[in-house]
């Protein structure tokens, strides 16, 4: 019985397709699909991309692609199987920005007031060493500029209090922080796919699963997100409402800001 490899290889020959060409086409690195083609199928990759890889290559070629898989599965029935490392090179990005209603800017760091700066004391004059009654400790011109100068300050303590207690203390108005808090994201199957949908800043994931056609799943989008599909182009993007353009295609991850 012919392995899975053996498979691969035959068809592509029998095709009169090169690994270049095939790479091309499916949008897989060709030292992968050279590992596909010789039973090599460590790629130090997550095993949803592994099994991604062969259904793409198997249609493409095609094959009967569950077969492939079945036969996969039998090698490798330990699924979930992942590298942590961040393989970005074999990714497309794709920028999605919200359009009609940009993302509020992030509120700047309220500046503390600045502390009271002390008048500087007044030089006390010098008296000779044999001087018996000298002239005024305190120089009168000094002692008024230091008075100017603290009340100046205090002044302008008060000013910087009475705004931020007008303003609540925040210089983001709460429409904006409820519009951040009120985003989501909804993700429409145009066909079968299987999807994965993670939040970048802390890893979470927020689904994974097989999304068959006109299923429609709606998250919380908190930051940017990174969805990963096995046919990108069967995927529908909307947030918060608006539909985002999806020029992609194949097996595929893409940013979404």
């Amino acid at each position: 019985m012919q392995t899975i490899g053996e498979r691969l290889e035959e068809a592509r020959k029998r095709k009169g397709i090169s690994i270049r060409e095939a790479a091309e086409a499916t949008k897989i690195r060709s030292d992968y699909l050279h590992k596909l083609e010789s039973n090599s199928f460590d790629l130090n990759l997550p095993e949803i991309y592994i099994r991604g890889f062969l259904q793409n290559y198997a249609n493409y070629l095609k094959l009967n692609a569950e077969k492939i898989l079945a036969d996969y599965k039998t090698l490798a029935p330990n699924e979930g199987r992942a590298s942590r490392r961040d393989n970005r090179e074999i990714y497309g990005r794709m920028d999605l920005v919200k359009t009609g209603h940009p993302a509020p800017e992030a509120a700047a760091p309220a500046v503390p007031p600045e502390a009271p700066v002390a008048a500087p004391a007044p030089a006390r004059p010098a008296f000779p060493a044999s001087a018996g009654t000298g002239g005024p400790a305190i120089d009168p011109a000094l002692l008024f500029k230091g008075g100017v100068a603290v009340v100046a300050l205090l002044l302008i303590l008060a000013i910087v209090f009475g705004i931020r207690a007008i303003s609540g203390g925040s210089a983001r108005p709460s429409g904006e922080i409820r519009a951040a808090a009120q985003q989501t994201i909804t993700l429409t199957a145009r066909d079968t796919v299987r999807v994965k949908l993670v939040q970048e800043l802390d890893g979470a994931e927020l689904f994974q699963g097989t999304m068959i056609k006109g299923e429609s799943h709606s998250f919380p989008k908190r930051g940017s997100l990174l969805l990963t599909a096995t046919a990108l182009e069967n995927v529908e993007i909307d947030v918060s409402g608006k539909r985002q353009a999806n020029p992609y295609t194949g097996y595929n991850r893409v940013q979404i800001p």
